[in-house]
């Protein structure tokens, strides 16, 4: 009588799994140290002190930006209204800053941070897709900035003062606006870290049903999403229009691409729940240092924005949760 013996198979797949996953999670910073080394090639004088300066200022508003669209795409949403919305709030701030003075800036945040809430209350009350709604939002804002402009930029002189620190102010030689922007998502990546909420942000893109189901409100981390995001393109507003002097209804509309890039470049998958903040600053810096080596190289700065969205494409390929997609439609 003959006896088979048989082995289980020895399961391979998660060490392979977890070496591409540290291996996907560490490839930003590894570009970023690629890109400043092939630039550095080319332009020796990159790393001197003038140029990092130049490019923390170009890097602020595309971060202030990219920080608030985290939030979103955390969630598993997304907002394609925010440059619109920033350059509208730049306009306000050009016509309230001459009679308001500082409190013209508060009034413009305000207003931002509430058109954020508006977003996240359509979006999670009414169900509505965010990238629907948001689209909706872009084409409403667009309009509203250039009917109250005049499709024109308007020129801030009287009361520019309360902003003008933001261009001026330097701590080592470098923007102070930058290094506070840098600061900030160090402290609301430590936030998420310890806060409960801050940890729902990941959950209700990681499993919804599962935070519904432990008695956890989706709908309040949604709002909050966007009105976070709200908040931060009223920030970008106000950076831009101090570093422009004038605002502008199109005055943000060509930071859109660079701003999403940076986010799923840094790592944040746009499936949602996983990334964060300071995988944000690496995509934003990835994005600032790209654009300095597409002019090392000599290509022409209309291509930039085809070269953003084939690194978005790119991005989403390789930081994508099959796993979680049912369907692709």
């Amino acid at each position: 009588m003959s006896q088979t013996l048989t082995t289980a198979p020895v399961a391979k797949a998660a060490p392979v799994a977890d070496w591409k996953s540290r291996f996907l999670a560490a490839l930003p910073f590894i570009v970023l140290v690629l890109l400043v080394l092939i630039v550095t090639s080319k332009q020796p004088n990159f790393v001197a002190l003038g140029s990092v300066r130049g490019l923390l200022e170009s890097m602020a508003p595309i971060l202030l930006l990219a920080l608030g669209q985290t939030f979103v795409i955390l969630t598993g949403g997304i907002d394609l209204s925010f440059a619109a919305t920033a350059s509208f709030g730049s306009v306000l701030l050009a016509l309230w800053l001459p009679e308001l003075g500082v409190f013209g800036v508060v009034a413009v945040l305000g207003v931002m941070t509430l058109i954020g809430f508006i977003n996240g209350f359509v979006i999670a009350k009414a169900q509505i897709p965010s990238f629907i709604a948001t689209l909706g939002a872009l084409g409403l804002y667009s309009g509203l900035g250039l009917a109250i402009s005049g499709a024109s930029n308007i020129r801030i002189s009287t009361g520019y003062e309360a902003i003008a620190w933001i261009t001026d102010v330097r701590v080592a030689q470098l923007p102070l606006a930058a290094i506070l922007v840098i600061v900030l998502a160090i402290l609301i990546s430590v936030a998420m870290r310890v806060l409960n909420r801050g940890k729902s942000f990941h959950a209700i893109g990681l499993a919804e049903q599962a935070l519904l189901m432990s008695g956890g409100s989706t709908v309040r981390i949604r709002i909050l999403a966007f009105t976070l995001c709200g908040l931060f393109s009223g920030l970008a507003a106000v950076m831009l229009a101090a570093s422009q002097h004038s605002g502008g209804p199109t005055l943000a509309d060509t930071l859109q691409l660079p701003a999403i890039a940076a986010v799923v470049i840094g790592g944040t998958a746009i499936t949602g729940g996983v990334g964060g903040p300071i995988k944000t600053v690496i995509g934003a810096l990835i994005i600032v240092v790209l654009r300095v080596g597409l002019t090392a190289v000599g290509v022409d700065p209309s291509f930039e924005q085809i070269v953003y969205g084939i690194v978005i494409i790119a991005a989403v390929v390789l930081t994508i949760d099959r796993s979680r997609l049912g369907v692709v439609k």
